[in-house]
């Protein structure tokens, strides 16, 4: 009997729980985290993310600055920008909403954000820090979905986990993750050879491709726990995920919705880091 896992609802445990750290941190007269949300242009899709950013602050009842800069904001601009929020002791965190404009080098704004500061878990010294293992920022979505299996009672050690795609916001971090838990990882990707018969291995199969209802059913094991992170605005207005919901769903045991799943958790995982050292 295939299991949905509801990433609403456990997005919404986990924003009561951090609700209720900052009303402890406000009863004891200690600092409440700020974070600041920078979006470069009005792209519609990031309008609604920064949206729901600064919903889930008000929620938690933490800080929020926004910055909404004009599409012509220069590189320079936006660099002055981040430079005085890393040294402003009011804010705890800063997010650049992605994408940025193309004339604004998307590397070098994430290297600028103070890593003290870098919520989002996207600078190379945080990426560091996660890959031998030290204290820092997490990416947000990776560590969501490891938070939905672990709250999901979903056991990650010695499992066999495959990770479709290999991108530095999911794919490598999520690898990283699931092998700190002691799963057997392998990632896979567009030049992996056998791709159906790799993913047929996994027990826990995570899809991070970018590709509409790409992973049919032919590369699922029976009984498998699938993790859909795409996510696609189809021609009829309805969401999908990389993953073939409905052919899929009937031979797992587990699996996540598209809306509804991995989505809200990413938000609630940004709240989690920016209440990280409070």
């Amino acid at each position: 009997m295939t299991k949905i896992i509801d990433g609403k609802k456990i997005s919404q445990e986990i924003k009561d729980e951090l609700k209720a750290k900052v009303l402890s941190l406000k009863a004891e007269g200690k600092k409440i985290p700020c974070l600041a949300v920078i979006q470069v242009g009005n792209d519609p899709a990031s309008t609604v993310y920064v949206g729901n950013k600064k919903k889930a602050c008000e929620y938690i009842g933490i800080g929020s600055k926004s910055f909404e800069l004009k599409e012509e904001t220069t590189q320079d601009e936006l660099i002055k920008l981040i430079d005085e929020l890393n040294n402003d002791d009011e804010v705890t965190g800063i997010l650049v909403q992605l994408p940025v404009p193309k004339h604004i080098d998307e590397d070098t704004i994430i290297r600028r954000i103070s890593p003290q500061k870098d919520v989002d878990g996207f600078h190379p010294m945080s990426v560091g820090a996660l890959l031998i293992g030290e204290d820092g920022f997490l990416s947000c979505t990776p560590q969501g979905v490891i938070q939905l299996l672990k709250r999901s009672n979903i056991s990650i050690e010695g499992k066999e986990c495959v990770v479709i795609g290999r991108s530095n916001i999911v794919g490598k971090p999520m690898a990283v993750l699931l092998l700190r838990e002691n799963g057997t990882v392998t990632v896979c990707h567009s030049k992996t050879a056998n791709l159906k018969e790799v993913c047929k291995r996994a027990d826990i199969l995570v899809v991070a491709i970018g590709k509409p209802k790409m992973i049919n059913s032919e590369y699922v094991k029976e009984g498998a726990c699938v993790i859909d992170v795409g996510i696609h605005r189809m021609e009829n207005n309805k969401l999908c995920g990389d993953v073939d919901y409905d052919d899929v769903a009937p031979h797992t045991s587990y699996i996540t919705p598209v809306p509804g799943g991995v989505g809200p958790m990413t938000i609630a995982m940004l709240m989690s880091n920016c209440l990280k050292d409070a």
